[in-house]
């Protein structure tokens, strides 16, 4: 079974993401919805209730988001995009950035990369060339998301820059926040600007995204609060870059283009 076309797994190693339509289904994405307005604390009818630009979860392991997380169709797409036995299925979601219609600036909307492991005596988060501890982003969409709900910021392509900063620290790595000072604020490294795209969609839809995609938040402009899960793909292991028999995932082939680029 595949859910993505050949062409959305070129677009995904491209580009550095693919819109999974319907990845799971919306009475799925209205259940978990209302157990995060219990979590919030916050009426959903009482807009005056609504005094942050954000309210960030930790995550959930009910049993609405891990059938979420665990669909038909979107198991098939992490095959399709990781490979087969090269990732662990989630018992949960999380985190949750809650971000409500508000005139303040969230505080959280510079362009970055999520690091995804922690060294000793570290206190931020860490990437290396491998992508240790992360095989995808992903974006799960619990609400209808418009170009004015808050949609994450991606900077297509963006991932096919990241892999020379990150190839000479070896198995090291380097700190996130390293990596975050050397964006400008188009969000660019020292590459040609990427077009920029909205994550928006519909309740029920997911985005997965190659660990290097450079992506940012915005404050919210519309109405309605946006509702969104943020969680990591874990891995079975580290990417394979010189594999002996070439069968390269599109997260890895992705990487390879992005080194290759740079020679």
């Amino acid at each position: 079974m595949s859910t993505l076309t050949d062409e959305e797994v070129k677009t995904f190693i491209d580009e550095g993401f693919v819109h999974v339509r319907r990845a799971f289904p919306r009475a799925l994405a209205d259940a978990c919805r209302s157990i995060l307005w219990r979590m919030t604390g916050l009426d959903p009818a009482d807009p005056a209730s609504w005094t942050r630009p954000v309210i960030r979860i930790d995550g959930s392991g009910e049993e609405p988001f891990r059938q979420a997380a665990n669909t038909p169709r979107l198991r098939a797409a992490l095959d399709q995009l990781v490979g087969p036995g090269r990732w662990r299925p989630r018992t949960g979601l999380g985190t949750f950035p809650i971000r409500f219609p508000h005139p303040d600036d969230p505080g959280d909307a510079g362009w970055h990369m999520d690091g995804s492991y922690l060294p000793d005596g570290e206190t931020w988060f860490w990437l290396n060339i491998r992508s240790r501890g992360r095989a995808l982003l992903m974006l799960f969409l619990f609400s209808d998301v418009g170009p004015d709900d808050a949609p994450t910021r991606i900077k297509a392509g963006s991932h096919l820059d990241v892999p020379p900063f990150l190839a000479p620290a070896g198995e090291r790595g380097r700190n996130g926040l390293e990596l975050c000072g050397q964006l400008d604020e188009a969000g660019k490294l020292d590459s040609p600007d990427r077009p920029l795209v909205l994550a928006t969609g519909q309740a029920g839809d997911v985005y997965l995204c190659h660990p290097f995609l450079i992506h940012a938040a915005q404050r919210h402009r519309g109405s309605v609060p946006r509702f969104l899960a943020q969680p990591p793909l874990d891995p079975e292991g580290p990417l394979d870059l010189n594999r002996a028999d070439d069968s390269y995932s599109p997260v890895e082939l992705a990487v390879r283009q992005g080194l290759g680029a740079a020679e």
